[in-house]
This record gives structure tokens, sequence and C-alpha cells, in this order.
């Protein structure tokens, strides 16, 4: 096909004039040959015949039809761009081979405030300084840039993608896209701010208890979180990087924080960053930080980033595999030579601290994806410490339930004075694909909704199925009564029931037990010994 579509219609083509004297050279072509083809066969012929793939003549070309043509196609397209540059609300420019802007959009009119008939067809150095035009280094040596954070001026941060135009392999223009980052980076700021008075807080808190154990804020008696803590424990007393696999909600930034706690002094910083929480465009500031100037508000001195501030202590980085593959480059490179450069900055910043990663993904698929840097994966992935699911530990959802609702009875000061067994199996039986934090947020709802102290099964969550009492009953041979003796006495009893009922049912193998509770055979014991029941 023609590059530039062209249609002819053989009845619309003028007839080829006739030279009763001479005869007019005609060449016959098919339809669907290049356009340049074409254009190259017009220098020799001045009428080309076109054929159909059946050889019937369907019309002719000559260079008033290709230039029509060509010109109505040059008008169409035209009317895109216009139309595409209008609607857009991004910065976009373009500027010619002498750097004249040929194109500037509302959104460049209001980033930079310049109209549009102020400054087309002149140079764009007669409004900014030379040194502070991505653009101009793209017309000049063909260099591209994306995603980057660039100092449009003083008080504007933007981010930019820049390419430059070409032509028959030679460079006639550049383009240059621009997004106004400023406000994001005001915001993210305070939020980082934020987040720094909560950890000292909670830094006060912890060494104010009356535990100094690193893992108190783990709730959870299970044998599989046992052997999680013991590993962690050990990888802890490395320097080692710790790479933290889990599903969503349960609890990653807590094993980080006990590692950190573990191989740090009290007052070395531990600095987080939420990977899939950041824009990719404000993620090299937050890594790297900026120097002064880089918008208004901001500090005078510029802003240090996670890296500089996590000097002497621990990196976090929750949901690693949300990193936009060209900050992993430039983190890789942190990591092997432990020195950067600030955005903006000219002088190189030396760094030691440790990292702990974690992500909720597979990133050995993310790798063979490619959507991982393998060379990253490895540097990340020295020690890997899997946290179990909820699903995995379900004797914990006792402990964890009884411990939130604890924190919520105090929290919204309604005291619950009982549990049901219904809504006690019903939480057992849920699968809890949200883990933790699930389970935090339906005992939070649970205690919301109480009513005179008790829990009802009526303000479960529509996703959690609701076991009756009669089929609690059966199952269970239940003689616990609603509100007999304290919280956790109802609970303990009501575990006894439960581990009675599955031992009746297993026969009294008690391997086949464990493995229908889900849980290993220690901790069957270890629970039955601590319940009464007999070995």
């Amino acid at each position: 096909m023609f590059k530039q579509p062209l249609e002819i219609d053989p009845f619309m083509s003028p007839a080829v004039p006739e030279d009763e004297n001479h005869a007019i050279p005609v060449l016959s072509v098919r339809a669907g040959r290049p356009l340049e083809e074409a254009i190259a066969l017009l220098g020799d012929y001045p009428y080309l015949l076109v054929e159909d793939e059946d050889g019937h003549k369907i019309g002719h070309l000559s260079y008033e039809t290709v230039a029509l043509t060509m010109l109505e196609a040059f008008k169409r397209k035209c009317a895109y761009l216009d139309t595409i540059l209008e609607t857009i609300n991004e910065s976009c420019t373009v500027i010619d081979e002498e750097a004249r802007v040929v194109h500037w959009t509302r959104g460049a009119e209001d980033i930079f405030s310049v109209k549009d008939e102020d400054i087309l067809g002149r140079p764009i150095t007669d409004f900014f300084r030379s040194d502070q035009l991505e653009i101009l280094k793209s017309l000049q040596d063909g260099s591209s840039v994306l995603h980057q954070q660039h100092h449009a001026r003083e008080d504007l941060v933007v981010l930019i993608n820049s390419n430059p135009v070409l032509l028959d392999g030679e460079i006639v223009g550049a383009v240059v896209a621009e997004t106004d980052i400023t406000s994001q980076i005001r915001l993210n700021n305070e939020l980082h701010s934020t987040s720094e008075k909560l950890f000292r807080l909670e830094e006060q808190i912890r060494k104010t208890s009356a535990s100094a154990d690193p893992f108190s804020y783990i709730k959870g008696n299970s044998q599989e979180l046992k052997r999680t803590i013991d590993l962690t424990t050990k990888a802890a007393r490395t320097m080692a990087s710790i790479l933290i696999n889990g599903e969503s909600g349960t609890g990653k930034e807590l094993f980080a924080k006990a590692v950190h706690h573990l191989r740090e002094n009290d007052d070395a910083p531990f600095i987080a960053i939420n990977c899939g929480a950041i824009s990719g465009s404000l993620f090299e500031s937050e890594i790297f930080g900026y120097e002064k100037g880089a918008f208004s508000g901001a500090d005078a001195k510029g802003k240090k980033g996670k890296v500089e501030l996590a000097r002497g202590g621990t990196l976090f980085l929750d949901e690693i595999g949300e990193m936009p593959l060209e900050m992993q480059v430039k983190f890789l490179r942190l990591l092997q030579e432990k020195r950067f450069f600030r955005v903006g900055g000219t002088k190189e910043i030396e760094v030691d601290f440790r990292v702990v990663a974690a992500t909720n993904r597979n990133l050995k698929e993310l790798v063979d994806e490619g959507k991982f840097r393998e060379d990253l994966y490895y540097r990340l992935n020295v020690v890997n410490i899997k946290i179990p699911p909820l699903r995995d530990r379900i004797e914990d959802i006792l402990e964890l339930s009884h411990y939130f609702l604890y924190e919520f009875s105090v929290k919204y000061n309604r005291p619950i004075h009982g549990v049901s067994q219904e809504v006690m199996q019903s939480l057992l039986k849920h699968d809890w694909p949200g883990n933790i934090r699930e389970l935090r947020n339906v005992i939070e709802r649970l205690v919301i909704f109480s009513d005179n102290g008790e829990i009802k099964t009526d303000d479960l969550p529509a996703e959690i199925e609701r076991i009756t009492e009669p089929a609690v009953r059966e199952k269970t041979h239940l003689s616990v009564k609603n509100g007999s003796g304290t919280l956790a006495e109802q609970l303990q009893e009501y575990e006894r029931a439960v581990l009675v009922r599955e031992l009746e049912n297993a026969g009294g193998n008690k391997q086949l037990c464990a493995a229908n509770l889900g849980i290993t055979r220690a901790t069957l014991y270890n629970r039955m010994n601590k319940l009464g029941i007999s070995l």
C-alpha cells in the first residue's frame, strides 16, 4: 500500500491527453506500490496507468493528481495534529532546526505563563535560558530523555520526555512534553514529614514499653510464625540484604522493623518507602533527594533523599516489585557503589545503609517477564524470608481476634462482654485473603456495631460465611454459654471444644487432626497441653 493513502477513481480521473504528432509515454503499474516508487517513475513517465490485480485499468497518476492527493493527506494530518495538541492538558513544545517554536500548547501556556501568539515562530532561547532547556540537547545531539525530573525554573519542577525529530536520518527539530509535578513533590514532602513523626512516636512507645522484644508487635504462637521469626532473627544477625515475601496484609513491615531493631542501635534511622504508593515521576527525588531551589516553599537547603536519610541505618523498600525499570538501574548502581548524586546536583554523596525489601509478588516471574532486573533481584535476594498467610496459621486467629477486640474496645470505649460461638466459628472458617489486615478491619467493624457489649453474627461482613448456632453445636458440642466468663476464658474454652471435636472426628489420630486443622503436630500437642486436653 502507499504510505500516504491514495484513492483513485477512474471515472473522476481526467483522460490521458492525446497528441496526434507525438506518442505520450505511459507505464502501467499495479495498485499498492509504495508512493515513493510511483513518484520516482513519474520522473520518466508523465502518466502512470494504475491496474488492479486482474490487470484492469482503474485510473492513472500524474504529478498533478499526486500533488493534490498529498496536499489533502497533509491537511488531514495537520488537522489531527492540531486537535491532539489542543486536547492534551500537558505542556508540549515543538521547535524546528533553528530552535524556533513551531507548536506551543495550552498546557505550556499554563506552566510557563507565555502565550502562544508571543512565542510561536520565535527562538525558544528568547524566553528561557539555554542551560534550562532539555529540548535543545535533543536538537543539538539527538539525545532523548524519558520520565526525567527537570528544574524548568527555580519555582517549578517538571517531569519531561524529550526526543529529536528525525527526517531521513537528519535532525530537523525536537519535541518535549512536560508535566508539572511541583505540587506532588510538596505533598510528598508533607507525607514524608508525617511518616517520620509517626515512626519517632512508635520508637518512643517501644523504648518505654516493658518488653524489649523486637517481635512484640507480631502476634501469634503458631509453629509457622515461630519458625519465620527464628529465621528472621538469624538473618538479622548479619548485614546481608533481606527480601521478605508475603501476601498483602501479613505484616511485612513489622518484620522489617524487627530486623532493624535487632541489627542496629537505638539511634539508627529506619527509612521506609512504598514503591507501589509513589508515582514514577517522584521516584528519583524521593530516593536521591534534590538540590536547593527546586520549587517555592521548599527547604532552602534542598531535600535529602531516602538513601541519605537511611545513612547508618535501614532502608526498607516495600513493594519493591513496583519500582519502575528506569529506577532499578540507578538503584542497583547505588547499591554497588554506595554513592549518588541528588537531582540537579553535581556533588557526589557517599552513603552506607542496610537494605530490607518486601514484596507480595513473585519477583522471579517478573524477572522472566522482563519487568524486574535480574541483577537487582539477586542483589536484594541474599536472604529470603517467607511470611505465612493467616490461612496457614489458623490457630493464631484466636489470639489476634482477642488482641484486636481489646484494641478497638478501648479505642471506641465499647466494652465487649462476650463473643458468640457462631462468630468465632465464622472467623475460623474464613479464608482471609486480606490476611491480618482484613481480620483487623473485621474486628473493628464488629466492635463498632456491637450492642450492649455483645458481638453478633449479623454484624459480620457479607463475604464471611455465617455459621448458625445449630451447626456450631452439632459440630463442636459446645456447652459454653454466651457471656460466661472473661473474653479470654471464653476463647480458650471455645478453642478447647474445637480441638476435642476434631480429635474425635480423626479417631484420635493426631497427625490427621493436625492436617485437618492446617497446623503442625507440634502445634497441636502444645495447644492440647495448654488447654488440658488428654494426650
